[in-house]
């Protein structure tokens, strides 16, 4: 039995690697929105210019599954295992949630990349200089009761999932789900 669960999407819709590649028509999903979702750059990066706030992180959850496929999306098997799974909080320093992310990672290379493991992952990998590649693989739109009462926001919730590649190996398979408070600083979802 796997200690915590993690928080998926229940998807209404969800888009693969050429819906990533070509993007959405703009009455779906906003530029600004296509930008954040379909981008390779680093989310906390974007996310500390969209409300000029340090991007703080409060992990949630660190738990070794193992083998285990997790629920997670079917490109999990591309990163070596045994796995350790990290759940976190992206927030302003004044609390405000912004997104939501899981993380998976092998689990015996996990403490050489995450040497902090309280701040952004972007920000461990920076320090140690890494060269990565981020290689966003799917895009999603559904609900979670679960993230509504975290971020204090009706659904549904736009997310992603990606691979970072670090030497041409896969790095870790991150799950990202962005708050809808975020359309304070990107507009609506939808034109």
């Amino acid at each position: 039995m796997l200690p915590q669960t993690w928080y998926a999407l229940d998807p209404i819709w969800e888009g693969d690697e050429a819906i990533v590649r070509d993007g959405l028509p703009h009455d779906r999903l906003a530029p600004g929105w296509q930008m954040l979702l379909l981008g390779d750059g680093s989310p906390t990066r974007h996310l500390k210019l969209l409300t000029g706030e340090t991007t703080e992180v409060d992990v949630i959850d660190m738990s070794a599954i193992g083998t285990h496929p997790d629920g997670a999306p079917a490109i999990i098997k591309a990163v070596p295992a045994p796995h350790l799974r990290r759940q976190v909080w992206l927030r302003t320093p004044s609390g405000q949630r912004l997104a939501y992310a899981a993380s998976w990672w092998e689990a015996a290379h996990v403490d050489e990349y995450l040497q902090n493991r309280s701040i952004p992952i972007w920000d461990s990998l920076s320090r140690l200089h890494a060269e990565l590649y981020r290689d966003v693989r799917g895009i999603h739109y559904g609900h979670s009761a679960i993230l509504e009462k975290a971020f204090g926001q009706s659904g549904p919730f736009w997310g992603r999932h990606y691979l970072f590649w670090h030497q041409k190996k896969p790095l870790t398979l991150i799950y990202e789900v962005f708050s809808p408070y975020l359309t304070r600083y990107l507009g609506p979802m939808q034109r």
